[in-house]
């Protein structure tokens, strides 16, 4: 017995110092992304993706049980990303969640959350929630799935967003965001507003969506937070979003990024997806399979046309195709789309290539694919 206890001691003394055993550097911004269960794993990763762009920012995935080891301490800003905001809630539970609200309210620190993260900072009757932001999401018809909407910067978002002060519309991935329904006399500012009526399904309610908050703030005792509706990690062009909203949340000087990763200017129209764009996502994946190499680079192209998020990780396997037109319409299409966590696997594709030619081009398509990291520049 007491062998068994004995055990079990050391084994919860390895899990508490994993992240006492992180190198932070105190000189950058010291970014948490929240990693417990309801994140969902691909969020996480573009996340901590997104982060990487800023070489002031030093990102690193933080547990509950990471927070109940006082792993707040070591940080500046706490990032909640896409998954569900009720099993994100479940997973800290209530002494890990008021230590995220003391982070904030008592230790003047930042806080960011992204889809699921905004909705487990409402204040929703009968939600489980942190009560970060004063304001009720609206519950009914909330599942409204994918998509990539609009949305409108307002004078506010744009001194956080400087780079969007001359579009009229700009576009980011939407997967289920909340929709907040904020009071009047409310302390929190909203930075941009929805401009997609977002009903791909017959039994969504038109006329809901637009107008409603894509981005907001509020202060929260000495600190102070930022939502996004939508998912801007998960965005080629609109990545560089994230770290500028955890610079905003740590109170730092909102530098400027490279025009290689700030490209708003690339997406021209909404795309809804409805029952018969999913069923064409469907028909394209398994194409994917297809012997003919033509067909297998066409459907990666319809993929593309659609902004189909699941087709870029898709588009992995396919560095490792038997067919070199195959491996290099993949390469590319990872580059277009700023997919920088498979840099790994760029690398392999090119250590490994036989063909001299695609393995020239596969280098270079690899060198642009790792410049979108560590690119910030000018001062806004």
């Amino acid at each position: 017995m007491i062998k068994r206890l004995y055990l079990l001691i050391l084994i919860a003394g390895l899990f508490s110092t994993l992240f006492a055993q992180k190198n932070i550097p105190q000189h950058k911004i010291r970014v948490g992304v929240f990693n417990g269960n309801g994140a969902s794993p691909v969020c996480i990763i573009e996340t901590m993706e997104a982060l990487k762009i800023d070489k002031g920012i030093f990102p690193v995935e933080v547990s509950a049980y990471d927070i109940m080891n006082d792993a707040l301490d070591k940080l500046d800003v706490l990032v909640f990303p896409g998954g569900s905001g009720s099993k994100e809630y479940n997973n800290l539970g209530a002494q890990a969640a008021e230590k995220v609200k003391a982070f904030a309210r008592e230790n003047g620190k930042g806080l960011v959350g992204i889809c699921a993260g905004g909705y487990l900072f409402s204040t929703t009757p009968g939600y489980p929630s942190l009560e970060i932001m004063p304001a009720p999401d609206i519950r009914d018809h909330y599942n409204r799935g994918r998509a990539l909407i609009g949305f409108s910067v307002n004078d506010e978002g744009r001194k956080i967003f400087p780079e969007l002060k001359n579009i009229d519309t700009a576009f980011y991935q939407y997967y289920d965001g909340p929709m907040y329904e904020i009071p009047e006399n409310s302390p929190i500012k909203v930075l941009a507003v929805i401009t997609t009526d977002i009903t791909p399904k017959k039994s969504d309610p038109k006329g809901v969506t637009p107008g409603k908050p894509a981005f907001f703030t509020v202060k929260y005792g000495k600190g102070r937070a930022i939502v996004s509706v939508g998912h801007p990690e998960a965005t080629p062009g609109m990545r560089w979003i994230v770290p500028r909203m955890a610079r905003w949340a740590a109170g730092r000087e909102l530098t400027g990024y490279d025009k290689e990763v700030v490209r708003p200017s690339i997406y021209k129209h909404e795309v809804l997806y409805y029952p018969q764009v999913i069923a064409n996502e469907k028909k394209w994946f398994w194409q994917l399979f297809d012997e003919n190499q033509d067909t297998v680079i066409s459907a990666m192209n319809n993929l593309h046309s659609i902004y189909s998020r699941p087709s870029i990780r898709w588009s992995i396997g396919l560095l490792r195709s038997n067919s070199p037109e195959v491996r290099l319409a993949a390469a590319k299409y990872l580059v277009e789309t700023e997919y920088t966590d498979a840099l790994p696997d760029m690398k392999t594709a090119y250590n490994t290539e036989k063909d001299t030619a695609v393995k020239q081009e596969l280098g270079q398509l690899l060198e642009k694919l790792n410049s979108f990291i560590n690119t910030y520049s000018v001062q806004k």
